[in-house]
Order: structure tokens, then sequence, then C-alpha cells
């Protein structure tokens, strides 16, 4: 028990002193922080910041973001990946303002029931909005615990789990909730990184189990994902003699949902300009029949995902287009596009 105690009230004194002085830590309106918190779900602070200020500046209050259409909250989150949370983001708001008056709930076994708020995400709000006693756990917090603990459980299977959740749960302080979990996420963040901790100078390592036997760099310990998948993308861009092009919206389910995009042609391997004729039925979709096609990249662009390695190239085709989403070049940047494509409109000069 006393470890236990010298273990949150130390952590507390150095987040005092070591925290960074971010935004979202000068209040506790829940709507900032769930909008921090759902911007920093797979993002670095240093990544997340501009997009909390810039949603901050557009949608002030929860009324804002939930009035906004999905196309414009999408344009503003891209760039950022993980566009689920863009367009949960967009459906919480609206539900908050239409079914609970704009307020939001209080209790974590309220706050997990919104649309993209998991348990971490509803502990943190809970925790620092409402002082409520709950254990946040993210990356972070695992690799603490499983370090200064010495646990060797796989921290995403079943059992680690439940064991590091338990564990959060009996390490929290009575008062100061807040600030515990904030600071045992940002001693992760700050202090015991994945890689080359200093652990020398850590205040808490006389009692870190990983520390006094070097085993840190071997924790926290997790299982192999699945194997990541290749996926050749070829897109067509349309250029005519007046600067038109045509896009079209992802409404399938999965990656780059709702965003918009270049005609796509997807192979199953890297293909050349008379491979990619060959898949007629893909072209005959856009009225080409025997069109002429240059590749524009030279040079394959790679996309990494977490489960998925995007192999691009972009085709550009010369002719007429008769189609319902045809558009000017120039409108392009009023679109949400995912980022390789953002990149190559930044880039490309027709």
């Amino acid at each position: 028990m006393l470890e236990k105690m010298s273990f949150n009230s130390n952590l507390i004194n150095w987040f005092d002193k070591n925290k960074r002085e971010l935004p979202w830590r000068k209040s506790n309106d829940p709507y900032k922080i769930w909008l921090s918190e759902i911007i920093l779900q797979q993002t670095q602070v240093k990544q997340g910041l501009p997009y909390y200020n810039k949603f901050l500046e557009n949608y002030p209050t929860v009324y804002e973001l939930a009035r906004s259409n999905e196309d414009e909250v999408l344009k503003n989150w891209q760039g950022l990946g993980y566009y689920s949370r863009a367009r949960n983001l967009h459906s919480t708001a609206k539900y908050i303002v239409r079914e609970l008056n704009g307020v939001f709930p209080k209790k974590h076994i309220d706050l997990i029931k919104l649309k993209g708020v998991g348990d971490y995400t509803a502990s943190a709000i809970a925790s620092i909005c409402f002082d409520e006693s709950v254990a946040v756990l993210d990356g972070n917090v695992f690799r603490v615990l499983s370090r200064y603990f010495g646990i060797e459980i796989p921290v995403n299977s079943t059992q680690g789990i439940k064991h590091f959740k338990n564990l959060a749960k009996s390490l929290l302080p009575k008062k100061r909730i807040g600030d515990y979990n904030q600071a045992v996420m940002e001693f992760g963040a700050l202090q015991c990184k994945p890689k080359s901790p200093n652990c020398r100078i850590c205040p808490i390592n006389v009692n870190c189990v990983a520390f006094t036997t070097k085993n840190t760099e071997n924790l926290p310990i997790k299982i192999k994902r699945s194997k990541i998948k290749d996926r050749y993308f070829n897109f067509l861009v349309f250029l005519t003699k007046k600067s038109e092009t045509v896009i079209e919206k992802r409404n399938t389910k999965g990656i780059w949902q709702q965003l918009y995009q270049f005609p796509l042609v997807e192979t199953e391997f890297s293909v050349s300009k008379k491979k990619l004729m060959s898949h007629k039925k893909d072209l005959q979709k856009y009225n080409l029949i025997n069109p002429e096609i240059e590749l524009i990249n030279k040079n394959e662009i790679v996309h990494k995902l977490s489960h998925q390695k995007l192999h691009i190239k972009f085709w550009k085709l010369t002719q007429k287009v008769k189609h319902d989403n045809t558009i000017y070049w120039n409108d392009l940047k009023k679109y949400p596009v995912p980022s390789p494509i953002a990149e190559f409109i930044r880039s490309y000069k027709p």
C-alpha cells in the first residue's frame, strides 16, 4: 500500500514541475477535453496541437460543431488520418446538442456510450472534468506500469488489459484524480519513453523493477498483429482543355470513408500502362475506350497505414469528360481528400 501511495504521489509531484503547458490543461470544460482526447487518439501532441487550435477557432462550442456539415469537418481534419474519429466527433456533437441539450454526461458509464468514446477517453473526461475515480489506460500508461511493476503479461491481450485495468484502478489517489491520470500519461510521454528512456534521472527508478533488472527495453510486451497488407491504387486524373477533372466520394467502409478521390482502379500488383488498359470493366465506368493515358509519378508513392501499405500511381487522361462529378481543377482544394492525394494536388501543376 505504501509503495502504491508513493508511486502516485511521486508522479503528481513530478507532473507539477514538468508538465507541458497545453491549451486544454487550462480548462476543465468537457467539450475541450473531449476534443483534445479524440484528436490525440493515434496522434502525437506536436501534430495534434494545430488541429486542436483550428477546431476551437472554427467550432468554439459543441453547438458550432453540431451545426457544421460533415465535409467541412473532414476538410478541417485532413492530414490527421484515422478519419472515423472526425466522423464520430461530428456525430457525437449532433447527438449532445439534439438529445442532451448541449450538456456532456458527467459519469464514465454515460460518457462511454457516446460514439467514438471508448473506455480510455471516457475515463479521461470523467476524471479530469468531474474528478470521478476512474483510471486511464493508454499506451503511455501501459508502458509505465509494465516497467515499474515488471509485468510481462502482453498489454494487448485480454488477460493483460484486465490485469492492467485492475492495477491502474488500485493506484488511484483519493484526491487530484484528474491530475494523477494526466501525470502518469505525461510521464510515459516525456520520461518513460518507448525507446532509450533516461532511467538514471528517473524520480521513481529506485522501485522500478525493469530498471533494477535491466529489462526496460523489453517491456511492455505486445502480441504481434497480423501481417501488413499491400494494396495497389491507380488514380485516374482527368484533365480537359477547360481545366476540368473528376472526383468521387468513397462511400464504402474502410480507409478514407466519406473522403473524395480521383477515380480509382485498384489492382493486385503494380501495373504498367498496358496492364492498366486491360482493366476494361473499371475503365468503362468512366466511358473510357482506348484512352490516352500517361503515368504522372515515375516513382510509385508508398503510403503506410497501420495494417496496410498503399502503392499509389497517378495516371493523366487528357480527354473530354462526361461525368456527374466533373469539377474545375482549382476547386479541388475545397474538398476533403486523403493525405497522399492532398500532397499530389499541392505539388502537381497541370
